[in-house]
């Protein structure tokens, strides 16, 4: 599972718990329902006003966001997302 897929699904497990659909999310967090959807999709990476955004409007912590999202750290340059379960 890559970063944006992780974030998706993470966005889809936090909007279901605070028992809210799509469009009520985007409503409070003053996005476009099908914003939501390409974020849950991991169609797209959220820029970091819109996980401010869904944080508050979720009242969740942004951190929340980024569970089981890990950065590997390289040798001097290179690093990499590391999967979970590695």
């Amino acid at each position: 599972m890559n970063v944006a897929e992780q974030f998706g699904e993470n966005l889809r497990r936090l909007r279901r718990r605070a028992d809210l659909s799509q469009e009520e999310a985007a409503v409070r967090a003053s996005l476009h329902r099908t914003e939501i959807s390409h974020l849950e999709r991991g169609q797209r990476i959220a820029r970091v006003d819109t996980v401010a955004k869904l944080a508050a409007a979720l009242e969740v912590d942004p951190g929340d966001f980024f569970a089981g999202i890990e950065w590997e750290i390289g040798d001097v340059r290179i690093g990499r997302f590391r999967e979970e379960g590695c």
